[in-house]
């Protein structure tokens, strides 16, 4: 009887230990999960028949304990399927479909008893698979050493990659063949950034968008990242394998985990057409949803804001004086002599603030406000700014009722030089203040290396602490802005008071000729698949010569400026410029007085990764639709196929195009406006100059 037994239970161990098969509700995805004759478990992703993800590996080695990768055997797998519908605080679409189908793998180490769930989940549009850590009697409290998840990819791909870095995303991105990435990746990094700590070896960074031989379209980034390191991807250019490279801290530890908790979501997203990428919802699908009971406060924000002008090369500066024996909570302002170029003045915002009503902005952004900028560039201190007392030119009273005459709200601005756990011991009285003087949103920022010293700005703690400022905020019911922060991961659905992020090369580089013509062509595929930019767009003028110093060329024409409003989608949109470059262009402002922030739904009508993209978007409740176009350095002819139009109704487009003698070069500002009667029938053929675009608005 026994012999039976144990007969019968080594059958039931290689019975389950035999491969997998999960398909996605269309049945063009099939992923396969198996564990090898180890006992190492691994998984393969086929699209149409194409191999994605060839058998990569996957578990963990951990500080001190026995590695988590063999030995295992599978006790459970159970199977699901999930088809609702939910709506976003905001979005690029008011609707959005969750269809996937689960399987969730129970493993047991057999060597040591340890437990291990992977819950994979497969979508129309991609994969996500996440790792589990029941509570258990053989493990509690452990370090990861590494995780060892491999994307092992099945050829020489085309990429659009930047160096892994665990301070900073902000380097240009570079398309190139992966068997390339070694010889071109020492140049890259050179790259003069505020903070740099390259990753050990041949690493890059997430979301990264590949291109394969056979026109597949592959992402390949994560989701809901909560209490853990971001993760990089280091690269084998022989054999074309990623793996998990976590964000250590500086003692070299990658995460401090306990039982009861799983890991962020891997995720690919993959497809044979270009705009299903972009159309992409599986991240936000991953993620939780909404947490917040109330969301009534939370709106999308159009802006203008005493910001440009500090890049322009002009004389605005965000110091009140040109002091730098600056002793934040000694020096008594009131007592020094302002320096005459201080931008965040009383009179000046006040400006900005017209501006706004006049125009149909929600807000204005002030930057330089508050005691400390003195001294902000210097890294090693842990207290440099006041995040409650104004510069004395800066009338925080008399500006709150003047914005509130005119309908307008002021943004709060909180840099930090990254001395984060002193803006963690400010934080309270900081949002009571923003409470008490009628301030919703805040845009916070990061630049330097972090303090505490021991970690990085993608590190554990830091992604702890980004999402312990937008709990926060929330509790105060405070919108949030993040710049130089972690990459998002679609946490905007659990958190939409989160509004947006930078956390990429944004336009402020245009003001160093920091940007390609290529660039925002590549941004949608590479950094918005996690969630919104802050990318601060709408520079009519684009020669910063002409305030003196700063010789910087943008790398758009003035319409590509325009179509940005669409293409990079964001809640929190900024028109950039100065005010008086909009009043000289007063036509071509008008689209973005016009544009919207919210959206009913989203049409990809056109997308080649760094080649073109072309959007429509419909206003949230409104029969009015825009539609962007943009190009690389290549002119092209966009064919915007208006078939997403209501049947049997005419329509108004006004069609804000570059000149016919538009370059981004030499003749940027060169552009035409002209109004047409459209239906549904409709196919518009427009000619975009080198590094040009096109802004249509459909009422």
């Amino acid at each position: 009887m026994r012999k039976i037994i144990f007969i019968l239970l080594c059958l039931l161990i290689v019975n389950t230990s035999v491969a997998q098969n999960l398909n996605s509700p269309d049945g063009n995805l099939t992923l396969t999960f198996r564990l090898n004759d180890n006992g190492t478990p691994s998984y393969k992703l086929l699209f149409k028949g194409k191999t994605v993800i060839d058998e990569s590996k996957m578990g963990f080695t951990f500080n001190s304990l026995a590695s988590f990768t063999e030995k295992f055997v599978i006790t459970d797998t159970k199977f699901s399927t999930s088809d609702k519908v939910w709506q976003p605080v905001w979005g690029e679409q008011k609707d959005i479909r969750d269809n996937h189908n689960e399987m969730l793998v129970s493993l047991n180490q057999t060597s040591t008893n340890r437990k291990l769930n992977i819950r994979f989940r497969l979508f129309n549009d991609g994969l996500g698979f996440r790792y589990e850590f029941p509570v258990q009697e053989n493990l509690r409290h452990f370090t990861i050493k590494e995780e060892a998840t491999e994307f092992k990819l099945s050829g020489n791909h085309k990429a659009f990659w930047i160096p892994a870095d665990y301070d900073t995303n902000e380097f240009p991105i570079t398309i190139s063949k992966l068997s390339e990435i070694a010889d071109l990746i020492g140049k890259v990094r050179q790259e003069p950034l505020a903070a740099k700590a390259p990753a050990p070896g041949l690493a890059i960074q997430t979301p990264l968008m590949l291109k394969s031989d056979d026109g597949l379209y592959i992402n390949i980034h994560e989701a809901a990242l909560v209490n853990y390191p971001a993760m990089a991807l280091n690269l084998d250019d022989k054999a074309f394998c990623l793996s998990a490279h976590l964000t250590p801290d500086k003692n070299g530890n990658k995460g401090y985990i306990q039982t009861g908790t799983v890991t962020p979501w891997r995720t690919v997203v993959v497809s044979d057409d270009a705009r299903a990428i972009l159309a992409s919802k599986l991240i936000l699908n991953l993620n939780e949803p909404c947490k917040l009971e109330d969301t009534s406060w939370i709106k999308p924000v159009k802006y203008i804001g005493v910001w440009w002008e500090y890049f322009t090369g002009g004389s605005s500066t965000w110091a009140y004086t040109d002091n730098p024996d600056i002793i934040i909570g000694q020096t008594d302002y009131s007592k020094l002599k302002c320096n005459g170029h201080h931008g965040a003045n009383t009179a000046h915002v006040k400006e900005y603030i017209d501006f706004a009503a006049q125009n149909g902005f929600d807000a204005v952004l002030v930057e330089g406000w508050n005691e400390g900028w003195e001294d902000n560039w210097a890294y090693a201190k842990e207290h440099i700014y006041s995040f409650t007392k104004a510069y004395p030119d800066f009338d925080v009273k008399e500006l709150h009722q003047y914005a509130a005459s005119k309908g307008i709200k002021i943004i709060m601005h909180h840099e930090t030089t990254s001395s984060a756990i002193n803006y963690e011991r400010q934080l309270n009285d900081a949002f009571r203040f923003m409470v008490d003087n009628g301030y919703n949103s805040v845009k916070t920022g990061y630049v330097g290396p972090i303090i505490p010293r021991s970690e990085y700005h993608d590190g554990q703690w830091m992604v702890n602490h980004y999402l312990y400022v937008a709990e926060t905020a929330a509790k105060y019911k405070i919108m949030v802005d993040s710049h130089e922060a972690v990459r998002p991961t679609g946490l905007c659905r659990t958190y939409p008071n989160w509004l947006a992020q930078e956390s990429a090369r944004g336009t402020e580089f245009e003001s160093f000729n920091g940007n390609k013509p290529d660039h925002t062509t590549i941004l949608p595929f590479t950094r918005l698949m996690g969630g919104p930019m802050d990318y601060t767009p709408g520079i009519f003028q684009g020669d910063l010569s002409v305030y003196g110093k700063n010789k910087a060329k943008l790398s758009t024409t003035l319409v590509k400026q325009l179509a940005l409003y669409v293409t990079m989608y964001s809640p929190l949109q900024m028109a950039a410029d100065l005010p008086e470059n909009y009043k000289r262009y007063s036509d071509a402002f008008q689209f973005i007085r016009d544009v919207a922030v919210d959206w009913d739904n989203s049409y990809i009508l056109e997308a080649e990764p760094g080649d073109y993209i072309t959007i429509a978007r419909k206003a949230k409740g409104k029969n009015e639709w825009y539609i962007g176009g943009i190009t690389d350095e290549n002119a092209r002819e966009a064919v915007i196929d208006l078939s997403f139009l209501p049947k049997g109704q005419k329509f108004h487009a006004t069609i804000y195009a570059d000149g016919k003698d538009a370059h981004w070069i030499n003749n940027p500002q060169s552009y035409t406006i002209k109004t047409v009667t459209v239906t549904s029938t409709t196919k518009l053929k427009q000619r975009l100059a080198p590094s040009g675009g096109v802004a249509i608005s459909i009422k």
